[in-house]
Parts: C-alpha cells; structure tokens; sequence
C-alpha cells in the first residue's frame, strides 16, 4: 500500500468520546459561574445593612452624603472682592446641547457695578426641566463664573418653580469663604483677602 492511500486511515476519536466531551465541559463551566456569582450574594447576605438616613439624618444634607465632584443645582460665583463673576459672554448658554440657559446682558456703570468686567447678567436663568447636568456651562465659562453646587431638592408639583433666577443661584459670598467650600478652595492661600473688601 502506498503512503498515500496509509494517510486515510489514521485513527481517530470515538464520536461519542468527543461529544461527551464538548458537551460537559460548558455544563460544569456554567456550574462554577453561578457558584461563583451565588456565594457572592450570600456573603452579601449577612453583612450589616448600611443606609443612609435622609432626609431624618444630622447636619444641612439631612444624613445625605455626595462625592465633591457632584453635579447639583448650578451657583453663580463671587470673586475675591464679592462682585459677581458672571460678565455675561453668553458661552454658557451657547454651549448647553438642551438650551436651558437665558441670559439678558447690562452695562456696568460707577454708581453700579455688579461685576469686575464691563457687563454682567441682568437675568440669569436655568430652566431644570430641560436641564440635564452635563457641565458644559461649567467647562465653557471662561471667569468660573457657574459651578455645580450640591444642591439636590429640586422637585416641585409646578414646573415653573424649577426655572431658577439668578438671585436663587447667587452665592452669598466668594467661594472662599464657604459658600463652595469644594471650589477655588486655594484662593485664600493664594492671597485672596479673607473677607469682601468694604466699598467693592
């Protein structure tokens, strides 16, 4: 016989040994996935329950607890001097994708200044019911002027009570000094007076 014709009769596999085998492999597979992902249910089972305790809890939040980077109802900022930041360049509005932002300008005068620029927002609204809280106000403002507080309690019965003036978003004091501990928080370290100055 030649090599070739030896060539078509090498042995092969029983084709119930190979079936067998294909066949239990996935099933015992899948056994230890679901024993894996099971006793991690069952650890979790008898571990101490941890809530949080809003809105009964203790201090501002209610019990309520945030991560500094939180997105919240939005605060217009102060500078060091406490004049609004906002000078009103309108970037945020151009670049909020829901079109939430109306913003009317006005000229700063001698007699009333609002802002260290020559124009601040007369109107400054955020409309939250179109509101998505995606902080491209916030990357687009080029003074700091609008960052995200922790504000959270923002629902209502009336959608008109969710578009928020700027008299409801304005800090009361620079951001130095506690209004947003979380933002420009280095300013005083940086020179920035501990207090407003008197006459700005």
């Amino acid at each position: 016989m030649s090599k070739h014709r030896q060539l078509h009769f090498r042995p092969r596999l029983r084709p119930s040994c190979a079936f067998r085998y294909t066949r239990t492999m996935p099933v015992l597979k899948n056994i230890a996935a679901i024993a894996k992902g099971m006793s991690i249910t069952f650890m979790e089972m008898f571990q101490p329950t941890i809530v949080e305790n809003y809105p009964d809890g203790p201090g501002p939040l209610k019990g309520a607890k945030f991560q500094e980077r939180y997105r919240g109802v939005h605060v217009l900022q102060r500078d060091e001097n406490g004049l609004e930041k906002c000078v009103a360049c309108f970037l945020c509005a151009a670049n909020c994708p829901s079109n939430c932002i109306y913003i009317e300008a006005a000229e700063n005068t001698a007699d009333n200044r609002v802002s260290g620029a020559e124009r601040y927002a007369k109107v400054y609204n955020i409309d939250y019911n179109r509101c998505i809280f995606c902080g491209y106000c916030v990357e687009a403002c080029p003074t700091d002027a609008i960052t995200h507080g922790h504000g959270f309690e923002v629902a209502t019965f009336n959608a008109s009570n969710l578009v928020y003036r700027k008299e409801q978003m304005l800090a009361p004091m620079p951001a130095h000094m506690g209004a947003n501990a979380v933002f420009n928080q280095d300013d005083v370290a940086a020179g920035a007076p501990p207090l407003p100055v008197q006459g700005s």
